[in-house]
């Protein structure tokens, strides 16, 4: 049987991201992914509430504010509750997950600024996963997640 890798639905292709679109990694990416792993697509943003498109988001501290201002914790850490519980009951113990994201980042994520700066932190899903023991990589670290855990 095939291990569990939690990942982000956007980086299946699956049109969830902000503007509507998604991330869809490279088609030999996933069938790489596929070939190794069941994959257990997820979107906390989407799952946590927020429609498809909306406002884009940034993580400030200990709260997720989108562009206008507007104060969508709850909905962020609503989608990283349900991320975890099926990370959880699918058995996961690694996730890939979308880079700079409020949600899904790790690592790396935007400031607050809405002006492209990263600086060093974790989305709330992807720290909630952490915290739980899940390894959590990004896209770009792809290679490493699928040649490097047996």
């Amino acid at each position: 049987m095939k291990e569990a890798l939690l990942i982000s639905a956007c980086l299946l292709g699956t049109n969830c991201k902000y503007n509507g679109g998604n991330n869809a990694l490279p088609e030999e990416q996933l069938a790489a992914l596929r070939e190794r792993y069941r994959l257990v697509p997820v979107c906390p943003e989407r799952d946590g509430g927020l429609p498809t498109p909306r406002l884009p988001s940034e993580r400030m501290g200990d709260r997720v504010v989108n562009r206008a201002g507007e104060d969508v914790t709850e909905a962020f850490c609503r989608g990283a509750a349900l991320a975890l519980e099926t990370a959880e009951r699918e058995g996961c113990r690694l996730a890939l997950l979308k880079e700079r994201s409020p949600s899904c980042g790790s690592g790396r994520i935007y400031d607050g600024s809405f002006s492209s700066t990263v600086i060093p932190g974790d989305g709330i899903t992807a720290e909630a996963l952490k915290k739980s023991g899940l390894t959590v990589f990004g896209e770009t670290e792809f290679e490493f997640c699928v040649f490097s855990f047996k």
